[in-house]
């Protein structure tokens, strides 16, 4: 089970993005019905599947660059009319290297964190696309934090979700959720 306290000082911190320092304003219904749309005309039955479980089955299908340019589009506009939460202010704050290791598309998480002034405070970025996997794979954390140059045992990683903890101790790193 990862950590859920910050431990030992931390030499990094990465974070989530949506939820923990945004709120992206995702239609995720909308974004669900056109993916499942998207599958049955492969002849996938969608049905029973949720958006990243979607995502799963259309690259199963052959369709996921499309399913996932659908997702992709629909977290830009989000991203845009995001809301900044107040853990962004700690972000800010901090003076180690920072990190933010999302499942949102990476031109997403650019520019919510654009959106809202924190990209300037931000030393690594990893998001979907970046690299092949997507968490709870421990890769993309791995990523962001390779970028930061800290082994991942010194690392905090900060999320809101069962699969941020299990991201974060599949990579090694001290977790805390919020």
């Amino acid at each position: 089970m990862p950590r859920n306290d910050a431990g030992p000082d931390p030499r990094a911190v990465v974070y989530d993005l949506d939820g923990t320092l945004v709120r992206l304003a995702v239609d995720w219904e909308r974004v669900e019905r056109e993916v499942s749309e998207l599958l049955e005309r492969e002849g996938v039955d969608a049905e029973p599947l949720s958006a990243w479980t979607l995502l799963d089955a259309a690259e199963d299908a052959g369709v996921g660059a499309a399913a996932d340019e659908l997702i992709a589009a629909a977290e830009r506009e989000g991203a845009r009319a995001s809301r900044r939460l107040a853990l962004a202010d700690e972000l800010v704050d901090r003076e180690i290297p920072v990190g933010v290791c999302s499942l949102n598309h990476h031109e997403a998480v650019r520019l919510a964190l654009a959106e809202h002034d924190l990209a300037e405070h931000v030393d690594s970025v990893v998001g979907r696309g970046t690299v092949p996997e997507r968490k709870p794979h421990p890769r993309p954390l791995l990523a962001a934090v390779e970028e930061l140059d800290v082994p991942p045992e010194s690392v905090l990683f900060v999320g809101d979700s069962a699969s941020d903890g299990e991201t974060a101790e599949r990579a090694g790193t001290m977790f805390q959720r919020v």
